[in-house]
C-alpha cells in the first residue's frame, strides 16, 4: 500500500506544481508553456530530485533509467504521450482532407520553403559542429522541425486559429510532420543499427503505407466515424474518440511511424462529421490536461547541467536558426497571399521547437556506442534539450507579443514592398 500511495502523492504534486505554473503565468501576463517546461525541471531528478525526499522517491525514471525521481514517470510518460496525441488530434479537426487537397499546392511551396531552408542550414550548422553526415543529419532535424504542439496550443490560447495566419502555419505544420515521419524512419535505422541503408528502407516502406492507409480511411470513412459518434450520451462520445484516437495512435507508434501523425489524421476523419463542435467542448480540458503533463515531461528529463559544455552550440544555433524560421513563415504567408503583418506573425509563430527535436535528442542518445560515438551522442542530446528550452521561450514569447513586434517591423516590410514594386525611372 506504501508503493500506491507514494505514487499518488507523486502525481499530486506534479498536478498542483503544473496548476501552480499556471497561476504564476497568468499573473504576468505569458504563455504557460515555457512555466510548464520549467517547473518539470525543478522537480525533476536533476534538481530538487538530488535533495533526499525519500517519500517521494522509488519510480524508475524513463527513458534514462536512474533510480531517483521525483514523480511516477510510468504515469508521466504516457501521459505526455497522450498530450501530444490529443494536441494533433485537435489540430486535425482544424484541417479536414477537403481543405488539404484545396490547399495542397500552397501547402507544398510553403513547406517546401521551410523545407529547403531551415534543414539546409541545420545540415550545414551539424557538419561545421561535428565534422560528420550522421550528427549533421541529426542536428538538421533538430532545428528544422517546429513544435506542432506547443505552436497548437499558443494558437488556441491566443485566439489565432481561426485567422488567416493559421492556414500557413497548419498548412507548413502538417508538411513537416508528414516529413518528419520518413525522415525519423531514417533516423532510426542509421542511428540504432550503424548505418543499414536496407533496414532504413524497409521502415520507410512502413511508415509511408501506414500513412497512405490512413489517407485511404480518412477520404472513405467519413460514414463510419459519423456513426461511431451517434449517440446522446457525452460520456460515450468521450469514450469512443479516445478509444478510436489513441488504438490507432498506439498502432502507428508499434509500427515506428509517429503517433502523432496518426493522431492528426484521425482527426482530419473526425473534421468531416457532424460531431466536430461536441468533441472540441468535451475533449478539450482532456486535451489541456495532459498536454500539461507533457510539456512538464519535458522538463523532468532535462538536464540544466548538460547546458553547459554545449552552450555556445546551442547560442550558434539559436543566432543562426531563429532568422531562418522567420524568413521561411514570413514567405509562407506571402505564399498563402497574406499582407505582411500576418505574413510575420506566421514568422514569429514558427519559431517554437519542441517534442520532435527531443525525440531525434532521445534517438541520439540511444544510438550512443552504435551509430554514434558516445561523446557526440552526449553533446546532441544536451544541444537538443538546450535548444528546444530556449527556443519553446523564445518562440511563445514572440506570438504573445507579436502586436509590438509588428508596430515596429510591419512599416519596413511595407515600405520595402512599395519600392520593390516602383516602376524603375530611365
Amino acid at each position: 500500500m506504501a508503493a500506491e500511495s507514494t505514487a499518488l502523492i507523486d502525481i499530486g504534486v506534479l498536478f498542483a506544481a503544473v496548476a501552480l505554473a499556471g497561476v504564476l503565468a497568468n499573473r504576468i501576463n505569458q504563455s504557460v508553456i515555457p512555466f510548464y517546461i520549467v517547473i518539470g525541471m525543478l522537480l525533476g531528478e536533476y534538481v530538487l530530485g538530488r535533495i533526499d525526499f525519500p517519500a517521494l522517491f522509488g519510480s524508475e525514471a524513463i527513458p534514462h533509467g536512474s533510480e531517483l525521481a521525483l514523480i511516477e514517470t510510468d504515469f508521466i510518460y504516457v501521459g505526455a504521450e497522450l498530450g501530444i496525441v490529443l494536441l494533433l488530434f485537435f489540430l486535425g479537426l482544424e484541417f479536414n482532407l477537403d481543405r488539404l487537397i484545396a490547399a495542397k499546392e500552397r501547402i507544398g511551396k510553403a513547406g517546401t520553403v521551410d523545407l529547403a531552408i531551415n534543414f539546409g542550414v541545420g545540415l550545414v550548422l551539424g557538419y561545421l559542429l561535428f565534422g560528420a553526415f550522421l550528427p549533421a543529419f541529426l542536428t538538421a532535424g533538430v532545428v528544422y522541425i517546429s513544435s506542432s504542439a506547443i505552436i497548437t496550443k499558443s494558437l488556441i490560447d491566443l485566439g489565432w486559429i481561426a485567422n488567416d495566419e493559421s492556414n500557413p502555419m497548419l498548412g507548413t505544420l502538417v508538411y513537416e510532420d508528414l516529413f518528419i515521419a520518413v525522415y525519423l524512419a531514417i533516423a532510426s535505422a542509421l542511428v540504432l543499427g550503424g548505418g543499414d541503408i536496407g533496414e532504413a528502407m524497409g521502415q520507410i516502406g512502413i511508415a509511408v503505407g501506414f500513412i497512405l492507409a490512413l489517407l485511404v480511411v480518412v477520404y472513405l470513412g467519413t460514414a463510419w466515424f459519423q456513426r461511431s459518434l451517434e449517440t446522446d450520451s457525452h460520456e460515450f462520445i468521450v469514450l469512443r474518440a479516445l478509444g478510436i484516437t489513441v488504438l490507432v495512435s498506439g498502432a502507428a507508434l508499434s509500427l515506428g511511424v509517429s503517433e502523432a501523425v496518426a493522431a492528426f489524421f484521425v482527426g482530419m476523419a473526425f473534421s468531416s462529421t457532424d460531431h466536430v463542435h461536441d468533441l472540441e467542448n468535451l475533449l478539450e480540458p482532456i486535451r489541456d490536461t495532459f498536454a500539461a503533463v507533457f510539456f512538464f515531461w519535458i522538463g523532468l528529463i532535462t538536464d540544466p547541467t548538460l547546458f553547459l559544455d554545449v552552450l555556445w552550440l546551442i547560442a550558434a544555433a539559436i543566432v543562426l536558426t531563429s532568422p531562418t524560421k522567420l524568413v521561411s513563415g514570413y514567405l509562407g504567408g506571402r505564399i498563402y497571399d497574406l499582407d505582411e503583418r500576418r505574413s510575420l506573425r506566421v514568422g514569429l509563430g514558427m519559431v517554437t521547437r519542441g517534442e520532435f527535436s527531443l525525440i531525434i535528442a532521445s534517438l541520439a542518445l540511444a544510438g550512443a556506442g552504435t551509430g554514434l560515438a558516445e561523446s557526440v551522442a552526449d553533446d546532441i542530446y544536451a544541444f537538443a534539450v538546450g535548444y528546444v528550452l530556449f527556443m519553446s521561450i523564445l518562440g511563445t514569447t514572440l506570438m504573445q507579443y507579436s502586436d509590438r513586434i509588428e508596430s515596429a517591423v510591419v512599416p519596413l516590410l511595407e515600405r520595402e514592398d512599395e519600392t520593390a514594386t516602383q516602376p524603375s525611372g530611365d
